[in-house]
């Protein structure tokens, strides 16, 4: 049973979410021969004032 979890910086729309999901479960199967049912993904949205990349945050968090 695969568990797959994806953390992306900010929101998402429901559309995106779905492409997503459905993308990454045909792969497992594609690939890994995991059948769609025993696929979970989480998504986690934070947000961009929680993430930083070479030093520097993606969004001033504003103290």
């Amino acid at each position: 049973m695969p568990y797959i979890n994806v953390r992306v910086a900010g929101a998402l729309s429901g559309t995106q979410k779905k492409e997503i999901t459905r993308r990454i479960t045909q792969v497992m199967e594609e690939v890994a021969g995991k059948p769609p049912s025993a696929t979970y993904i989480v998504i986690d949205e934070v947000p961009r004032t929680n993430w930083a990349k070479s030093g520097e945050m993606l969004e001033d968090p504003g103290d």
